[in-house]
């Protein structure tokens, strides 16, 4: 038996060749004795057959894979314009308290204003965490984009164009103008223009 396991190493032809790819004769060598060539294409196309259905399988599991990324993505965009939505509804609380906070000075609501500001606080932090930011516009240059020009002011103190007054915040969420500030601008009375007659 040792014999025939030694003779199985030196004789490549017989398929059972160690360290060496099958070759075409190899796999000829390797179908059943008295083959006939009908069963052998037979057998050749069922191989590539079975290639094919790999490959399709292979195109599937990335096909899969592909519509799973985009279905997660589509649910974090929906829950990001759910949490969008809620924050947008929650603006006119935000200036509410900004609004009463700003008119009561009163030494006798003292403590009632401390409650409010702690309140303000408290929601304006938690409304951050969710990616709301103010829109700094006072002492900036007008932008269409981010505010909203209620009126211009002539004024010689500041530049054409620049936000002299912020009359409501405007707000950015995650990078898209939630509602644009409404600013009061300032605008240089232009010299009248001599024209030579």
């Amino acid at each position: 038996m040792s014999s025939q396991k030694h003779s199985d190493k030196e004789n490549p032809s017989s398929g059972f060749a160690t360290g060496s790819a099958p070759t075409a004769a190899d796999t000829e060598s390797q179908q059943a004795p008295g083959c006939d060539p009908a069963t052998a294409e037979q057998l050749d196309k069922l191989r590539a057959e079975k290639q094919e259905l790999m490959n399709t399988l292979v195109r599937r599991q990335a096909d899969f894979e592909n519509y799973r990324k985009r279905v997660e993505k589509e649910r974090q965009q929906e829950r990001h314009r759910g949490i969008e939505s809620l924050v947008e509804n929650l603006l006119p609380v935000l200036d509410a308290f900004q609004r009463a906070l700003a008119v009561q000075d009163d030494p006798g609501y003292a403590e009632y204003r401390k409650g409010f500001e702690l309140i303000y606080r408290q929601l304006w932090e938690a409304l951050a965490r969710q990616g709301l930011e103010r829109i700094e516009s006072t002492d900036k240059e007008f932008n269409p984009h981010l505010h909203h020009a209620i009126e211009r002011a002539e004024t010689t103190e500041h530049a054409d164009g620049i936000v002299i007054a912020e009359l409501q915040p405007g707000y950015v969420f995650h990078g898209r103008v939630l509602r644009p500030a409404m600013v009061r601008v300032a605008t240089n009375a232009a010299p009248a223009v001599k024209r030579d007659n």
